[in-house]
């Protein structure tokens, strides 16, 4: 994955090696220690991250005026440039990385290592793609160039005995392999390998948009349950207030400062499972009246449970803001073939971003979002809004790709952010 990403950022900027007069050329390369704790700021500064994260900034290649080199072809790839961004460790903005387990590979089965996809995989995910050899190989030590299974048993075999002998040093392992220094994991709790400062857990915040719910969920997350029950539990409240006034202040601000002080550098989004981004404003009476109808036992309409849904957006987004807490929003294409689209375009969620409480929250737009990165590109006019190209590394081609960033880095380069959104399929054991 990562050579295809090198190979779309290069094609994305098409360096030239010849600068005919002692000059500089400014090009951007991203780093991702702007949304970073003070420490990280400064340890990371010096190895700023050329693949992918928040702020550019300038970098000076001086040649001399004498000094003849050859012009590269168009596909060609400038190998000192390539050895030294292979050479620096990234910041990946978003992944789902898992924690150890000793069940984990429980249930692989040697007769069908690459196992089966809960639907039809697009064409990078496909398991007679070649890049999987290439990963296979720089993970694994993988001997061969095919597919043959016995090839692929013999596989299978050494990754769970790598997987076991590692331990709990396994998730570290893999971002040494990936060259990742650290990785923002979404989920609502950090797991076995992973408790230290090498990932910086995300959590879903969308809980607290649904106070009335307790243990049940509206949707499934990534790495584990999430209700407001649990966050109530944890913020050691025991009954749900009774008024909006408290529900804020005794749940939301306490679970915000909370994560906050754990060492969370944003909160995630993923409503647009189940509902449209389009958060409208919504005057604080108006809430309020709501939320006391509900709490009293009265039944809200859609309509007005959508309306206290879209109050309580913009109010934790804007006190994670406050605090200092990136906001990440799930938008563009999402899991399973008969997701609605439309209900994540990016741009629904302007007149919200728009809002005056919300102009000093950050907000990193996850995926970009393919198929709408042209309304992403157009929302990075906003000072406030990143957006990160994670998945759209194994949904797009690298051609594909280097469209979509050369698009970006010429509009706003100082706020593309690199992300993997590196996941696990149980289904598909040497995924």
């Amino acid at each position: 994955m990562m050579s295809a990403i090198l190979v779309s950022l290069f094609e994305s900027f098409r360096l030239q090696r010849i600068i005919e007069s002692n000059q500089t050329m400014d090009f951007a390369v991203f780093s991702s220690f702007s949304l970073q704790p003070a420490g990280v700021r400064e340890r990371q500064r010096m190895r700023a991250i050329i693949l992918g994260a928040i702020l550019s900034f300038a970098v000076t290649l001086a040649v001399p005026a004498t000094e003849k080199r050859p012009r590269l072809t168009d596909d060609e790839v400038d190998p000192e440039l390539a050895a030294a961004i292979i050479n620096v460790h990234a910041i990946d903005n978003h992944s789902h990385d898992d924690p150890t387990s000793p069940d984990r590979g429980s249930n692989w089965s040697p007769d069908d290592p690459l196992g089966k996809p809960a639907y039809p995989d697009v064409v990078p995910l496909q398991r007679d793609n070649p890049d999987w050899i290439q990963a296979w190989r720089a993970l694994y030590g993988y001997h061969y160039n095919d597919l043959r299974s016995d090839h692929l048993r013999t596989l299978l075999e050494t990754k769970l005995a790598m997987m076991r002998k590692a331990g709990e040093r396994w998730p570290a392992w893999v971002l040494d392999k990936a060259g990742v220094e650290i990785v923002f994991v979404n989920a609502p709790h950090l797991g076995a390998g992973q408790q230290n400062a090498r990932f910086r857990c995300v959590p879903f915040a969308d809980p607290m948009l649904w106070p009335f719910l307790g243990r049940e969920s509206r949707m499934a997350y990534p790495g584990g349950k999430a209700s407001i029950a649990e966050l109530m539990q944890e913020a050691k409240v025991a009954t749900l207030p009774s008024t909006l006034d408290g529900y804020e202040e005794e749940i939301i601000q306490r679970t915000l400062e909370r994560w906050k002080k754990s060492g969370v550098p944003a909160i995630k989004f993923h409503a647009a499972n189940v509902r449209g981004l389009d958060f409208l404003p919504v005057d604080r009476d108006t809430a309020a009246r709501l939320y006391g109808k509900k709490f009293s036992g009265g039944e809200l309409t859609a309509a007005e449970m959508k309306t206290l849904e879209d109050y309580l957006f913009i109010d934790i987004a804007a006190r994670a803001g406050t605090l200092g807490l990136v906001v990440h929003v799930h938008t563009g294409n999402g899991n399973g073939p008969y997701f609605d689209n439309s209900r994540a375009n990016p741009g629904l969620l302007e007149s919200a971003i728009d809002s005056e409480p919300l102009h000093h929250t950050k907000f990193v737009l996850l995926h970009g979002r393919w198929p709408f990165y042209l309304t992403a590109q157009a929302m990075m006019d906003k000072p406030n809004i990143y957006a990160d190209f994670s998945a759209q590394t194994f949904y797009l081609t690298p051609h594909a790709l280097a469209q979509v960033l050369r698009g970006w880095l010429e509009w706003h380069p100082e706020t593309v952010v690199f992300g993997s959104d590196a996941y696990s399929d149980a289904n598909t054991p040497l995924s």
